[in-house]
């Protein structure tokens, strides 16, 4: 399947190369040239978009597992955000690409391109010290209704992405104006990991296990305001995310696993 998706991505990737270049030579049909632009970069930016949205989705199937593993792949979908941005920046330059009047967004490159590498760099440190999760350690029957739980919240955030979407192609189709759909559907992964955190309590009452669960919920909170940030500070927030997810887990392996351990 990722093979195929792959395929799908670089068949996509050439087929709006194409039809960039065809509305630029006024071959398009009129009922497609409004909404193709004539811009070659745009086709990257929208490639880029697509495999967001598969990483958006792989990120919902990993509700049902850890909080580490969720809050991991929200930093990747994070890195990929700013990886996207920096080639965004791309369909503001003109063709022939040029340097002087566009040194805003090369700046803007820069901050994104380096940016989505050290959370790359940090995010690969951060699952080599990952700590067994604490819901690994509950009761069997506990972790079946509490996986299947999350699996019941999965479900139900994958209709709400499939409506955004929709609506959002909707709204670019009819050129009625709409905030990035992505972005609000983070919104809501935020509002579902407190969701899951108060659910944990259920079967995690203990202050370690609600303390990890809640510091983990703050990380993704802090990756949201990220992406509402502009350049530059998005860049610092995403890092200072990524930092406190490490801190968190080597302080709850350091200290209060061995403790617990003792007893």
């Amino acid at each position: 399947m990722h093979k195929k998706i792959s395929f799908f991505l670089v068949l996509f990737f050439l087929l709006s190369l194409i039809g960039i270049e065809l509305n630029r030579q006024g071959l398009l049909p009129v009922a497609f040239q409004s909404f193709t632009p004539k811009n070659h970069f745009f086709a990257v930016q929208a490639a880029f978009t697509v495999v967001l949205i598969l990483e958006v989705i792989s990120l919902i199937f990993t509700i049902p597992c850890s909080f580490s593993r969720s809050v991991g792949k929200q930093f990747e979908i994070l890195a990929l955000i700013l990886m996207r941005n920096a080639f965004k920046e791309l369909s503001y330059f003109p063709e022939p690409i040029t340097f002087l009047g566009n040194q805003q967004a090369i700046l803007n490159i820069l901050s994104d391109g380096f940016g989505a590498l050290l959370i790359f760099g940090l995010l690969g440190y951060y699952y080599k010290i990952q700590a067994l999760s604490a819901e690994d350690k509950m009761r069997p029957v506990d972790i079946y209704s509490f996986v299947a739980a999350k699996k019941g919240i999965a479900i139900i955030l994958l209709a709400v992405f499939t409506f955004l979407g929709v609506n959002s192609v909707i709204a670019t189709m009819t050129h009625q104006e709409h905030p990035d759909f992505l972005h609000s559907f983070y919104t809501i992964l935020i509002l579902t990991d407190i969701l899951v955190v108060l659910l944990s309590q259920c079967f995690q009452p203990s202050f370690y296990a609600i303390f990890r669960n809640s510091g983990f919920a703050l990380s993704t909170l802090i990756i949201r305001i990220a992406l509402a940030a502009p350049p530059f500070f998005n860049v610092l927030l995403g890092i200072a995310a990524a930092v406190f997810a490490i801190l968190l887990t080597i302080i709850s392996r350091a200290l209060f696993l061995k403790r617990s351990s003792k007893h």
